[in-house]
């Protein structure tokens, strides 16, 4: 009996290590420091990191969780970068109230354009999401009663509780900790169990009694919602909307951002944001320390030069390292334990 109360609680007492909490104690400390010990070009960059993080662990949602497929990320971040401008711009309405409002809207255009996912899949799926990309992308640039067209929408500038920037990169920072966490318990439920389910065999999940329809347009409607808080958010902090911010470039960069950091993993959606963000900066500086000519030789060099390296990327990671840098993390880890 002492043996069994002993297996009982075993798990319990491990769910919240000591080491964790004091780990996640310090990362927080270090997050509302940061400000204070850095200039406002590392608080520019910190911020833009965490909203891309949003953006990603919704596509990851998608893609790394429910395995669907997903090439137009960017224009349902788009749908929300336009939503709330427009609540910003039209309504006067408060950063929070936009954010949500951004979401709302892109749920339901993830909702229609989901829609293809419940007859097709793999790459015939890709497709359709591409053209989803290249459709909403006509519409930002076409419909420019509301959307400004070419020359997209100013912002107005948004000033949280006085503190200017760095307020807003602790409203960020805040959220995408918040939408983290929900992401993370999401998939101790049976949404995220089912997700799970189509993601291995849709079949299967539609023999355990598992709604396939349902849930294949959850899965693209929460991970666009996602990206519409994250398109939101964007908008409100470059304080500038318009259709060359939502290309299919930009949706290559989130799903190298979900290969590279690793698939089904919020760590590795945290990650892969990260690196993907600060990557094209290191390189450029790089080439600015070292390489021939002036910034303009610089800067007309990198372009390509991104492009390349994000395919590169890609490939190098499904060949060599599947999950990505959250299971090359773990990976040490366990090796350093043993």
């Amino acid at each position: 009996m002492v043996s069994e109360a002993l297996i009982v609680h075993e798990p319990t007492a491990s769910r919240f290590p000591v080491g964790r909490i004091a780990g996640w104690l310090l990362l927080a400390a270090i997050l509302l420091a940061f400000p204070a010990f850095s200039g406002a070009y590392f608080v520019f960059m910190a911020t833009l990191v965490a909203i891309n993080v949003i953006a990603t662990i919704g596509l990851n949602i998608t893609v790394g969780y429910a395995g669907l497929l997903s090439i137009g990320h960017s224009a349902f971040i788009g749908v929300g970068a336009y939503t709330g401008a427009l609540m910003a711009i039209h309504l006067g309405t408060p950063l929070i109230v936009n954010v949500a409002g951004g979401a709302a809207a892109a749920f339901l255009v993830g909702l229609v354009f989901g829609a293809p996912s419940l007859r097709i899949k793999g790459i015939y799926l890709a497709i359709a999401t591409l053209a989803a990309q290249y459709s909403l992308s006509f519409v930002f640039q076409q419909w420019t009663a509301v959307t400004g067209g070419d020359r997209g929408l100013s912002v107005p500038r948004v000033d949280v509780f006085g503190f200017g920037e760095t307020g807003f990169y602790y409203v960020v920072v805040a959220l995408a900790a918040l939408l983290c966490l929900a992401a993370r318990n999401l998939f101790r439920t049976r949404i995220g169990r089912a997700f799970i389910a189509l993601r291995e065999r849709d079949y299967a999940a539609q023999v355990l009694g598992i709604n396939v329809v349902r849930y294949k347009l959850l899965a693209f409607a929460l991970g666009s919602a996602y990206a519409g808080a994250a398109g939101a958010l964007t908008a409100m902090f470059l304080r500038i909307v318009n259709p060359d911010q939502f290309t299919l470039a930009a949706s290559v960069f989130f799903l190298a951002a979900v290969v590279v950091g690793g698939q089904a993993s919020i760590l590795g959606s945290i990650l892969g944001a990260a690196f993907m963000t600060l990557m094209p900066e290191i390189l450029r500086a790089v080439l600015e320390l070292w390489g021939p000519g002036g910034t303009a030789d610089v800067a007309g060099f990198l372009s390509p030069l991104r492009e390349f390296i994000f395919g590169a990327l890609i490939v190098g990671f499904l060949v060599f390292e599947p999950r990505g840098l959250a299971g090359l993390i773990q990976r040490l880890v366990g090796r350093s334990n043993n």
